[in-house]
């Protein structure tokens, strides 16, 4: 009897481990002002623009200055930096002072401007070269490492050390002021509260395989309040590998994690990423692994062992299914298309 075919010749699912030089992409308001541009090399911790926590509108120079004033270069985009000249009871000739801020539109013979007191500083969370920058909308870069995908993540961009919790317990179990300044990768349970608690000591990331709805609608609503704040807090941020149902991290990917156990990554939300440094030693994925991403096995993961053909499934649905040998030895049939694998 010959040996089965491995599961890459197979339709299954591909799954991507890493991401090579990924792109991403940082949202920007009316208002911030932007650091860099277009061409431009970054490296980790640089400061990409300054966001304006209290972002109003206010009148700013006129839109047919002098022809040797700076503002009759200015255009929808463009940063005033504000006039400075005297005030208060002193005679002038020039416009009355303005703040700084980004030029909006033009009504009324003045340019309209978004300005705002407080500001917070936005980090490039690592290296990379700017390749795109819009005014009032945001920045491109791509990135000089590695993205380990996920399904979705919250707040952000951060970064921070890397630091596996493990046991069923959690982080719940585990969190102290010691994992400040840290990203952790969460193999158990995990609730809003928690990260709640997490965000509080310092913890400046998590990375979950899994997130109830609930738990992912309180961290928005929470991201949404600390963003109306005036005061500015330290970058956070949560991506979920697989989506809202619990599961366990899948083996090549925590096989992954323990390799970059205690160096530094980052975590930015569009798209979902883990962002890695180079040099990256990927870990070997056998040619025949899969894994169950779903219905009442999802989660398991196992050898694949030969096409079952085509078959009759619940709902009365058929599907082209396989034989999957799980780590307790048990052959099950799984559809295909509920299969996935990591390359």
């Amino acid at each position: 009897m010959s040996d089965p075919q491995p599961a890459s010749d197979w339709t299954i699912p591909n799954r991507p481990l890493v991401i090579p030089a990924p792109t991403t992409w940082f949202e920007l308001g009316p208002g911030d002002r932007i650091l860099v541009g277009a061409g431009e090399p970054v490296t980790a911790g640089l400061g990409l623009a300054e966001r304006r926590r209290d972002p109003r509108l206010e009148l700013g120079p006129p839109t047919l200055p002098d022809p040797d004033d700076a503002a009759a270069r200015l255009a929808p985009g463009d940063w005033w930096a504000g006039d400075g000249h005297e005030s208060g009871a002193t005679l002038r000739r020039r416009r009355p002072r303005t703040a700084a801020g980004e030029v909006l539109m033009a009504e009324a013979g003045r340019w309209q401007i978004v300005s705002g007191e407080h500001t917070e500083l936005l980090e490039a969370p690592a290296a990379g070269i700017v390749r795109e920058v819009v005014p009032g909308r945001g920045i491109g870069i791509s990135l000089a490492g590695y993205g380990v995908p996920g399904a979705f993540a919250a707040g952000g961009p951060t970064r921070g050390r890397l630091e596996l919790v493990t046991g069923e317990a959690g982080l719940r179990g585990s969190l102290d002021v010691g994992r400040a300044g840290s990203i952790l990768v969460v193999g158990g349970r995990l609730d809003s509260e928690t990260i709640s608690r997490a965000r509080a000591m310092g913890v400046r990331g998590i990375v979950v395989p899994g997130l109830a709805g609930k738990d992912l609608r309180d961290l928005v609503a929470s991201e949404a309040r600390q963003g109306a704040s005036l005061q500015a807090i330290a970058p956070f941020a949560v991506l979920v590998l697989d989506g809202t149902f619990r599961r366990p991290i899948p083996t090549p990917l925590l096989r992954l994690f323990e390799r970059l156990d205690g160096r530094e990554v980052g975590i930015v939300s569009d798209p979902p990423l883990l962002l890695v440094d180079p040099p990256l030693e990927r870990p070997s994925v056998p040619p025949d692994w899969v894994r169950i991403r779903h219905g009442e096995l999802a989660g398991r993961e196992g050898r694949w062992r030969g096409s079952a053909g085509r078959r009759r499934f619940p709902a009365g649905v058929q599907l082209e299914a396989g034989r999957v040998e799980l780590d307790d030895g048990a052959i099950v049939i799984v559809p295909i298309p509920d299969l996935e694998r990591f390359s």
